[in-house]
């Protein structure tokens, strides 16, 4: 399995790949973005890898996906730096599987090689959030090493967000 950029070649398996999320949560956060037209997406997760175009609030960052061949199997998004918000929720890495992979090892890939990402972009202290009930990440995240911080608790929903560390070494 290989990490790469996005490319428009992957247009039928980002699709297929949407499709099997059905309506669950798209995480990370990109996966949301339209997907029509796909070139226009594309150049819209390459350009925010450079700063352009990110939104008011947000931090410049790169989307990755995790191709078996040509079969997108996981997405991931480095955020090159933290906002205050971030810093509570949200950490440096998101990163999702799709459900016909989960449990073989995907995600686990998917965020080691990720982070050899972020220590190319300088950063050796990662931050990783997710929901408490969401075992499978942080499986996933103690795997790489994450160490747990603390939990957090909404006050408005009341869900639980447990935070970790990653030491990557690098700069």
């Amino acid at each position: 399995m290989k990490l790469i950029a996005p490319s428009e070649i992957y247009e039928a398996s980002y699709c297929d790949y949407l499709a099997e999320l059905g309506e669950a949560a798209r995480i990370p956060y990109p996966l949301t973005y339209s997907s029509h037209p796909f070139p226009e997406l594309v150049q819209k997760l390459l350009d925010q890898s450079r700063g352009i175009g990110v939104a008011e609030g947000f931090v410049s960052n790169s989307s990755f996906w995790l191709v078996n061949g040509l079969r997108i199997v996981g997405v991931s998004n480095l955020r090159h730096a933290l906002t205050p918000s971030l810093e509570v929720v949200g950490g440096h890495i998101g990163f999702g599987v799709r459900p016909s992979v989960r449990r073989m090892g995907v995600g686990t890939e998917l965020l080691r090689q990720t982070i050899d990402e972020a220590v190319r972009l300088g950063l050796s202290r990662l931050l990783l959030t997710c929901d408490k009930e969401n075992t499978g990440s942080v499986g996933v995240i103690t795997a790489n090493q994450g160490v747990f911080e603390n939990e957090i608790v909404d006050a408005e929903t009341g869900r639980i967000t447990q935070r970790f560390w990653i030491d990557a070494g690098g700069a």
